[in-house]
């Protein structure tokens, strides 16, 4: 009698080492997904933000170029109309950039894979009979 009380919890020893190691094997699976995220993410960040300051100095150099030239050759007739043409052409451009920057932070999807994957296996866990 005793032999038969010793095999069902070896069983179920044996049951919960595999349950265990499925689980660690799925939850190492998850963290290396979510590793080469990061790793991703972090690479596209890195490259927008070079992106943009290139794009920001050229863009600072030309505006500073372009002022002088509009300023040195309407010095003479109208300077102030000049100049504030100009500046309500920078805050236009400003105001594009910032509309722009609002768009992107709100479509910015970060983990999406990891998240999407994770959703997965609660649905699966959920619908697995207990």
């Amino acid at each position: 009698m005793n032999q038969a009380e010793s095999h069902p919890i070896s069983e179920i020893v044996a049951a919960t080492k595999r349950l265990a190691q499925k689980a660690l094997d799925l939850g190492e699976n998850r963290l290396e997904l979510l590793m080469v995220e990061v790793q991703e993410a972090r690479e596209r960040l890195l490259h927008a933000l070079l992106l943009a300051l290139g794009a920001a100095v050229l863009g600072l150099l030309a505006g500073v170029a372009l002022t002088a030239i509009v300023a040195v050759a309407f010095w003479e007739s109208t300077p102030l109309i000049a100049l504030g043409v100009l500046m309500l052409l920078y805050g236009g451009g400003a105001l594009f950039f910032y509309r722009r920057l609002a768009e992107l932070r709100q479509d910015w999807q970060t983990f999406s894979a990891t998240i999407e994957q994770l959703r997965k296996d609660r649905a699966c866990l959920a619908n697995t009979p207990a």
